[in-house]
């Protein structure tokens, strides 16, 4: 589904360049919950721009679905995300007076899905992260954080992405609502065999991930199965 080989990325500032990202090669597989991990300044964000097609890299190959995506023009790019990528960030993004239906259905509304089809999935979608029914209709700005983040989960999910990747989306949650969200992703793995890649600079967060990739100063500096798994129900979180 991934492969990465050797990746770089440099930044040019006041005429000074600095590589962010160093050589990076891996790849992902249809089906796994990867965690892409390391602290500030590491080069996970950036790294995460260029799986997510936001940014290229400056040498290296990026495939994606047997596609070479430095080839592809900006309006193909735009299809990959809108397509082939479910985004979920740290701060939820959804519009707080609109309803958490038509939060979720907003993709598909720009898709020129019809609007029969479109509550179709959107309810899907909001089941699939556990999202009781009786919220649905409630403004976004009427949720916990834990329960906009499911929505913007659902969101993710609604146009069947390729993959999910997920910034640092326990960010702004307190560890109990934490584990809820990372719960939902480890359910839609297991359950719904989606690819998901997880960005965060927490190592305990990173656990719930069944393989971690260790950034450091844009260089890969362990890359391996996760032997010490946390997991969490979310019938019990």
């Amino acid at each position: 589904m991934i492969e990465c080989q050797q990746i770089t990325k440099t930044y040019e500032t006041g005429g000074v360049a600095a590589q962010v990202l160093k050589g990076i090669t891996f790849s992902i597989n249809d089906g796994e919950f990867v965690a892409i991990m390391g602290p500030s300044g590491s080069g996970k964000s950036t790294l995460m721009h260029i799986l997510g097609a936001l940014d290229k890299p400056t040498s290296g190959e990026y495939v994606l679905d047997g596609k070479q995506m430095a080839e592809l023009s900006d309006d193909e790019l735009a299809d990959i995300r809108k397509n082939k990528i479910g985004f979920v960030f740290q701060s939820f993004n959804l519009l707080s007076r609109t309803t958490v239906l038509r939060n979720v259905m907003l993709p598909l509304v720009y898709a020129g899905i019809p609007k029969e089809e479109r509550e179709e999935r959107a309810r899907a979608a909001l089941k699939n992260t556990g999202l009781e029914e009786t919220h649905y209709h409630h403004r976004s700005n009427q949720l916990s954080g834990g329960q906009m983040q499911r929505v913007a989960i659902a969101r993710a999910l609604v146009n069947n992405p390729s993959m999910i990747l997920a910034d640092e989306p326990t960010g702004n949650l307190d560890t109990k609502t934490g584990e809820i969200v990372l719960a939902t992703f480890q359910s839609l793995n297991r359950e719904q065999h989606h690819t998901i890649i997880l960005i965060t600079h927490e190592r305990d967060v990173a656990e719930h991930a069944d393989r971690i990739i260790h950034i450091r100063d844009g260089h890969i500096v362990e890359d391996a199965k996760n032997t010490h798994k946390r997991t969490a129900d979310l019938q019990n979180v």
